[in-house]
């Protein structure tokens, strides 16, 4: 069967520049990957798209394909030769995500390796706080359970007095490889040792604490402060509090709810409130208490003739910003209440009121 033309395994035109190949070829290696593409065919394919990258990748034997084309090509190149030198460097994050390196990249090395000593896990935890709280700031005590260093061997896993040996698996490298071979293509696959962990040694005699482990579980308080202005949904991050490993400790993340409010509510760093009034303070103008988030309350002027559901802005009332510190605005909706008994006399007063209205209003001509 004759191969098919290299520019149209790859999709591109003749005049593709390298970026366009190496982007394409990106994207036919994801999709045809054996490891990720078990279908009939796609190691086949996968074999073609990686041999035309090989060759237009690289500039001489580019311009001599350009030349002879598979025929003459061919007779001059064998596949071994295709891909000899063939620079797959830019795609070792490719090849990681399925365990492989290709044979001669420089991102596998068979050199002695060892693994990195295991770093911490991060936390997570929950605490609830009033809006108040939030306005000032607060502190809250929480109890964390969480992997701790062995204080008996400091982390090591081995008994004081004892030392390590060489893992014999591994050879010390902490990892194990697999070679696997594509066609011309070979193929390397990485673990971890499971003998070792990983370390390359092994422990001549387990602590007798933590049972080799190196880590025991612990339980202890922590406080936390909760700075002025927090959100609900924000969090707190504690750094190295989380669990700790030989190679260092995780985070702590402390996700705070701040709890609804019976008179508040609150828009970024804003609060809206409610405050009612009577027709009469409404129509008449009037000074009100109003509550504020700081406790201590403030005066609003209420100027007459106020409708109801007027808003009214108090500076510097809301909340503060959790991180410049500037507070925002307390908005308070003024609603009219309308009383639901209403006595004979103010009965009377107020068909007075809607009479003098009226002629008011006639003899504006309204």
């Amino acid at each position: 069967m004759a191969k098919r033309d290299y520019y149209e395994v790859l999709g591109v035109s003749r005049s593709a520049s390298k970026e366009e190949i190496k982007k394409t070829y990106r994207e036919l290696a994801l999709k045809y990957h054996p490891d990720r593409n078990k279908s009939t065919g796609a190691e086949e394919k996968f074999k073609e798209v990686s041999e035309a990258y090989a060759v237009l990748s690289n500039d001489e034997k580019r311009e001599q394909y350009d030349q002879l084309g598979h025929a003459g090509f061919d007779q001059s190149f064998s596949r071994e030769d295709i891909f000899r030198n063939a620079d797959f460097s830019d795609f070792a994050d490719l090849f990681r995500q399925f365990g492989f390196g290709f044979e001669n990249s420089p991102f596998f090395s068979s050199g002695r390796r060892r693994g990195r000593a295991q770093y911490g896990e991060d936390l997570e935890t929950e605490v609830e706080v009033t809006l108040e709280e939030a306005a000032r700031g607060t502190r809250r005590e929480i109890r964390l359970g969480r992997r701790a260093l062995c204080p008996k061997c400091s982390g090591s896993g081995a008994e004081p007095g004892f030392g390590f040996r060489t893992c014999q698996k591994c050879n010390g490298r902490g990892q194990v490889v697999q070679t696997q071979r594509l066609g011309p293509m070979a193929f390397r696959s990485v673990s971890t040792c499971n003998a070792c962990g990983g370390e390359g040694r092994i422990v001549e005699k387990q602590c007798r604490n933590c049972g080799g482990k190196g880590t025991v579980q612990k339980e202890e308080k922590l406080g936390v402060d909760i700075p002025p202005g927090i959100d609900d949904g924000m969090r707190v991050r504690l750094e190295g509090q989380g669990e700790q490993e030989r190679g260092g400790s995780g985070d702590l993340y402390i996700h705070v709810h701040v709890l609804p409010h019976k008179i508040f509510e609150r828009r970024g760093d804003d609060l809206y409130t409610e405050v009612p009034v009577s027709f009469a303070q409404a129509a008449l103008g009037t000074r009100i208490d109003v509550p504020t988030i700081g406790g201590k309350g403030a005066k609003l002027d209420v100027p007459s003739g106020t409708a109801s559901h007027t808003v009214f802005r108090m500076r510097g009332e809301g909340m503060p910003d959790v991180r410049s510190g500037r507070r925002g605005d307390e908005l308070v909706r003024v609603v009219i209440q309308v009383p639901r008994k209403v006595s004979q006399k103010q009965k009377e007063l107020l068909q007075q009121f809607d009479e003098l209205g009226k002629k008011e209003r006639g003899f504006f001509g309204i």
